[in-house]
């Protein structure tokens, strides 16, 4: 089986998606058996036509494999820990692109003031990266709502890719907004404008909050005081389950444009929420069952959720179930019947079948001296819930609540943006609110969506 027609361009945007980038890569380059200086330790290839690997490095003719990736700030420190790190030597330097400037938590000065500066040579290092592809599948884009550069760049960066790759799947791996924990006092605005402005131009969108992650690492780890290089691991492991049918081989494989066909049942509820299992720490795992039946239960625990919202006050559309490692179909079956059975598992009307499954031989690996224990299987439950809502609901009432005393509005008005633009973006939010419960009440009428 040739892979060569399966390439993916990552595109890391802003402090968080370039340190979720820096763990993601250093996952993806073990488990291609590729050093940190881009060279193969073991070439597992040699004498196959399949190069697993395409998908993700180019090779050049030195032999060196270069991350097909973009990395992309507005200030340079975070930029100059890749620069300087471990895997400074993996990466082009063309490829990585830092301003000069912050954005500041300003989604105005991201998208319409400092990212303007910018936009026109990242599409432009996009383009060089695009020409050494066959076949391009789609782009996965790394970045947080919160953050200037995180939001406003990535926004503007999402309409101009929309223009020049019409066609091509875009995913993004966000940081939502997290309940209690925040790092940033206008995350509402930047959240609420973000989404506003590329409802239509992501095609999925997988969020991750981190105080979830906090309390996996708590709870399933025992990690009391967990780093950012902690979450951004978890957060890597989901990465790489998403992406491991690209780059491997398996009984049932699933491409990008198969996760919109089977998670996005209306163009604009395209949120599914992510959940991994097992999370396993070293001392516990070889106590400890994890049968296919048993990860595929925790998947529908909240515990593993990676946004904090409760399952069970919503309704399920559909569920994609990407198992890897040592997994057979019957058991993979069983463990589906078992799931319809449970009281707690409520689907919508709609949707009788509700399952899509992935099976992939390629075990989970683990970073060593990680959090994580090696285990034979794991899997990725990806659902689209209309229980989800209620992180949108927290979000605008966090947004009402300081724009009806207009704070903080001047610094964006003095970037270039009008009062105008945060009642739109707020009306289309309350909008997709009341898509969701339409949704879960079976309340949908196909015309008047599309006339909405």
């Amino acid at each position: 089986m040739v892979y060569s027609q399966r390439e993916c361009i990552s595109i890391h945007i802003g402090q968080a998606g370039v340190q979720i980038g820096n763990a993601c890569w250093e996952l993806f380059c073990l488990e291609h058996g590729i050093g940190a200086d881009g060279q193969m330790t073991e070439d597992r290839s040699a004498g196959t036509a399949d190069d697993t690997f395409n998908t993700f490095f180019m090779e050049t003719g030195a032999a060196k494999h270069v991350p097909r990736a973009l990395f992309v700030d507005l200030e340079p420190t975070v930029m100059h820990e890749v620069r300087t790190g471990t895997y400074r030597s993996l990466f082009n330097p063309e490829q990585l692109i830092s301003g000069k400037e912050d954005a500041a938590n300003n989604y105005a000065r991201g998208h319409y003031t400092v990212g303007k500066e910018i936009i026109d040579l990242t599409l432009d290092r996009l383009r060089k990266i695009t020409d050494h592809c066959n076949g391009l599948q789609g782009f996965l884009v790394f970045h947080s709502y919160g953050g200037g550069t995180g939001s406003g760049f990535t926004s503007l960066l999402l309409e101009r890719i929309a223009i020049d790759y019409g066609k091509k799947s875009k995913l993004c791996f966000s940081i939502y907004p997290a309940p209690q924990v925040s790092t940033s006092v206008v995350e509402p605005y930047n959240s609420v404008l973000y989404t506003h402005t590329t409802l239509e131009h992501s095609e999925c969108c997988f969020m991750v909050d981190n105080e979830a992650i906090y309390d996996t690492c708590r709870r399933q780890l025992e990690i009391m005081s967990p780093t950012y290089t902690n979450l951004n691991r978890l957060i890597s492991q989901l990465v790489s389950s998403i992406t491991v049918s690209l780059r491997f081989d398996g009984a049932l494989n699933v491409d990008l444009s198969e996760f919109q066909t089977n998670l996005v049942p209306y163009p604009r509820i395209h949120f599914p929420l992510a959940t991994y299992a097992p999370f396993a720490p070293e001392g516990r795992a070889t106590h400890e069952k994890m049968s296919v039946d048993d990860i595929t239960k925790s998947c529908f625990d909240p515990a593993h959720q990676m946004v904090k919202c409760n399952p069970a006050n919503g309704k399920y559309m559909a569920v994609c179930l990407l198992y890897r490692g040592d997994v057979a179909p019957k058991d993979v079956n069983f463990a589906i019947a078992q799931i319809k059975a449970l009281k707690t598992v409520h689907f919508v009307d709609w949707c009788p079948t509700g399952f899509k499954v992935g099976i992939n031989y390629q075990p989970p690996f683990v970073i060593p001296n990680g959090d994580l224990a090696q285990v034979t299987r794991a899997v990725c439950c990806l659902s689209n819930t209309t229980a989800i809502a209620e992180a949108w609901a927290r979000l605008d009432r966090k947004f009402d609540l300081m724009f009806a005393k207009r704070a903080f509005v001047h610094w964006y008005v003095g970037e270039g943006m009008e009062e105008g633009e945060f009642v739109e973006a707020r009306e289309d939010l309350a909008a997709l609110e009341l898509d969701y419960q339409e949704v879960a009440e079976g309340l949908v009428d196909e015309e008047e969506y599309e006339e909405n």
